[in-house]
């Protein structure tokens, strides 16, 4: 399986990636290739092509209807592309001097757990922060 960077990397496929989500915020239940190509100006075979590396790398899924292929965002393997972002955004030092601030007595074990924890809270902000922009709000 390609590494999601290397999936992601390529702009016509963030460009499906992006016309899926805009598709299912929307409502829709699938898109065709032939709504992909009509959308997004590019040919069939091109499509094709990327539709399947992002199925190899699981950032869509297909439902099949007689002739028809219908595809959907499965966003879950962009998971460790937000993992990877998230310090670059977030203040470590500053999540280890707040958890300080609100228990200096944890022992080691739970201290580490805390700082996951303060980590994954980050990584939600992130998540509804960059919802909130795509949307508007």
């Amino acid at each position: 399986m390609a590494d999601i960077f290397d999936v992601i990397a390529d702009g016509t496929r963030r460009d499906i990636l992006q016309l899926l989500l805009r598709r299912s915020s929307d409502g829709q239940d699938g898109t065709s290739v032939s709504q992909i190509v009509a959308e997004m100006g590019v040919s069939q075979p091109t499509v094709s092509k990327h539709l399947k590396v992002l199925r190899e790398a699981g950032l869509v899924s297909v439902r099949e209807e007689g002739q028809h292929r219908y595809y959907s965002l499965s966003p879950e393997p962009l998971e460790a592309v937000d993992d990877w972002l998230v310090p670059f955004f977030v203040d470590e030092s500053d999540l280890a001097e707040e958890a300080a601030s609100y228990a200096p007595t944890l022992p080691e074990p739970a201290a580490r757990v805390a700082g996951s924890v303060g980590r994954a809270a980050a990584s939600a902000k992130n998540v509804v922060q960059s919802a909130l922009r795509r949307l508007g709000a």
